[in-house]
């Protein structure tokens, strides 16, 4: 009789872990999604402003309009993820440290290629 109750114990021991695991397991998933869909908004807003400088220009309305949407998408993430994603160099960002004018590099490293 004594094994009988130690078999039960365990096994409601053993789905407990099971069903606290399992729910663990299913809340992280919301966050990996967000993740995800912060990397790829912000991935086509970048994309978006370097077409627009290409087709339309640097200082053209279009690579105006894409800057602002890069930035909305960029403050998006951190305030729903405290963390935004960057394209250029492939990594998060934890801290809102973002330049909105880091796409100037491209163009100063272009004028200084005009130059030589």
């Amino acid at each position: 009789m004594r094994n009988r109750w130690i078999h039960l114990l365990f096994g409601k021991w053993a789905v407990a872990a099971v069903a606290l695991a399992g729910f663990l397991a299913l809340t992280g998933v919301p966050t990996l999604h967000a993740d995800d869909d912060c990397q790829r908004r912000i991935s086509h807003a970048d994309h978006r402003l370097h077409e627009a400088i290409e087709h339309y220009g640097y200082q053209s309305r279009q690579a105006d309009e894409a800057r602002h949407e890069l930035h909305e998408e960029r403050e998006r993430c951190y305030k729903a993820n405290s963390r935004w994603w960057d394209e250029d160099q492939h990594r998060w960002h934890s801290d809102r440290d973002w330049d909105d004018h880091d796409h100037d590099r491209d163009r100063r490293r272009d004028n200084d290629d005009d130059h030589r």
